[in-house]
């Protein structure tokens, strides 16, 4: 019992590092949610202070979610019900991110640490749902619509790649477009009234 309480405060406390909070403070002095978006995530971190700290959150963000399930077989061993305790250890670790007790319990919003669970528990459907996800940035450039379409491919491309995996990892593939959507609700917004800012990841502005 305190192997599984170790293994899921665990999770939820990786997922609640605020990297792009802290990093930003401690690289350049500034507090990225009171710039740009005021969201403590990954693009907003890229639009206030570059691509070379967004990258670094991004990836770190990812690193988060990754670590947080996997830590969970370290600490159980071979259990049983290994995968239950993986998915949960994975909610808590984007709930984390979302609500973060180091920030008042106002995070990002969710999709890199997300990303990073998945990477952990089904890497395929995952990589089918990146591939998505580059489409509709390339064509669009709009971050929060490749984030929500991503996320709405990725329960069916689990099924689609691996149609016999347990129902507790098709119930967790429905909770990620749920979250995201939930998330970026404001965003949602802004696309059908126009004024969603566009990103680009790579080049600099011309």
């Amino acid at each position: 019992m305190i192997n599984l309480i170790i293994a899921q405060l665990q999770a939820y406390f990786l997922g609640a590092f605020p990297t792009s909070v802290w990093l930003g403070k401690l690289l350049y002095n500034v507090d990225v949610r009171k710039h740009g978006s005021r969201n403590a995530g990954a693009t907003n971190t890229f639009r206030v202070l570059g691509k070379p700290l967004g990258w670094t959150v991004l990836l770190l963000d990812v690193g988060k979610g990754f670590l947080a399930v996997s830590l969970v077989k370290v600490v159980l061993g071979e259990v049983s019900d290994l995968l239950l305790w993986q998915i949960l250890a994975g909610v808590l670790a984007v709930l984390g991110h979302i609500y973060s007790i180091f920030t008042g319990f106002k995070g990002g919003k969710g999709v890199a640490t997300a990303l990073g669970v998945n990477l952990c528990l089904c890497l395929y459907p995952v990589l089918l749902s990146l591939g998505v996800f580059l489409i509709v940035f390339i064509s669009t450039r709009y971050v929060s619509l490749s984030s929500i379409i991503a996320s709405c491919v990725f329960p069916l491309a689990l099924y689609a790649i691996s149609p016999n995996s347990e129902m507790l990892l098709f119930g967790f593939s429905l909770f990620v477009p749920m979250v995201v959507l939930y998330t970026h609700r404001m965003n949602v917004k802004r696309l059908i009234n126009g004024n969603e800012p566009k990103m680009n990841l790579i080049k600099s502005k011309a």
